[in-house]
C-alpha cells in the first residue's frame, strides 16, 4: 500500500510540475524568460516550455496601448492658464527592454506623458495651442518617443484633446475677436473707398480730356432728371453756348 501511495503521489507530482512548466502565449504576446534571475531569451508566440523553479517568464502585451493623459495645470509662455488633457498610443518594441530597464512602463510612461505635455505646450503661446494643435501633437509625440526609446516602447501618435480655458480668458477672445471683425470691416470700407475714388479720378481726367464726354454726360443727367416727379427743374447752360453767343454778338 506505501508502495502504491509513493507511486501515484510522483506520478501526480510529475503530471504537476509538466502542467506548471507549460506556457502558451497568443500571437501579439511574448515572454521574457530569465533563469535563475537572469535574462535567458524572449519566446513566443506558441508553446512555451519552462524548468519549474529555475526559469520564470514575464508577459509582455505588444499590441498598442491607448493611454488617456489626466488634464494638466499648463501655464503658456503668454503666461494664461490653460488645463489640457491628451491620449497617447504606445507600443512595446523590446520587450527585454521593456522589462528590465524600467520597473512599471505603463506607470512610467503615463508619467513621462505629463511631464512632457506640460514642458511641450509651456513654450508656446495660447493662439498658437488653439491653432497649431496639429504641430503640438507631433512635437508631443518626438519627445516622449526620444525618451521611451531607451525603454523598448514606440510612441506612435499623441494627440491633444481639449484645451479648456476660464470664463475670464473665453471673454477676452470674444472680446479680440469682434475687434478683429471690426477692424477687417473698417479696412474692406476704407479699401472701397480707394476704388471708387480712383475711379472717380479716372472718369474727371477722361471728360476733361473729351468735350463731348462732357455733353453725353450733360444729356445723360437731363434725361435722369427729366424722369423725376419734381415741380421745378432748372437746366444749367452750358459755357459752349455762352462762347458761340458771345462770337455772334461781335459779328454784329
Amino acid at each position: 500500500m506505501a508502495f502504491g501511495f509513493s507511486a501515484g503521489g510522483l506520478v501526480f507530482l510529475i503530471a504537476l510540475l509538466i502542467v506548471s512548466s507549460i506556457r502558451v502565449l497568443r500571437e501579439y504576446e511574448r515572454g521574457v524568460v530569465f533563469m535563475l534571475g537572469r535574462f535567458w531569451k524572449v519566446k513566443g508566440p506558441g508553446l512555451v516550455i519552462l524548468i519549474p523553479a529555475v526559469q520564470q517568464m514575464v508577459r509582455v502585451d505588444l499590441r498598442t496601448v491607448v493611454m488617456d493623459v489626466p488634464p494638466q495645470d499648463v501655464i503658456s509662455r503668454d503666461n494664461v492658464s490653460v488645463k489640457v488633457n491628451a491620449v497617447v498610443y504606445f507600443r512595446v518594441i523590446d520587450p527585454e527592454r521593456a522589462i528590465i530597464q524600467v520597473a512599471n512602463f505603463l506607470e512610467a510612461t503615463s508619467q513621462l506623458a505629463q511631464t512632457t505635455l506640460r514642458s511641450v505646450l509651456g513654450k508656446h503661446e495660447l493662439d498658437e495651442m488653439l491653432a497649431e494643435r496639429e504641430q503640438l501633437n507631433i512635437d508631443i509625440q518626438k519627445a516622449l518617443d526620444a525618451q521611451t526609446d531607451s525603454w523598448g516602447i514606440k510612441v506612435s501618435n499623441v494627440e491633444i484633446k481639449h484645451v479648456d480655458l476660464n470664463e475670464t480668458m473665453i471673454r477676452a477672445i470674444a472680446r479680440q475677436a469682434e475687434a478683429e471683425r471690426e477692424r477687417r470691416a473698417k479696412v474692406i470700407h476704407a479699401e472701397g473707398e480707394l476704388q471708387a475714388s480712383v475711379k472717380l479720378l479716372e472718369a474727371a481726367q477722361m471728360l476733361a480730356r473729351e468735350p463731348q464726354a462732357m455733353q453725353l454726360r450733360y444729356l445723360q443727367t437731363l434725361t435722369q432728371i427729366a424722369g423725376d416727379k419734381s415741380s421745378t427743374i432748372v437746366f444749367p447752360l452750358p459755357i459752349d453756348i455762352l462762347t458761340l453767343m458771345g462770337k455772334l454778338s461781335r459779328e454784329t
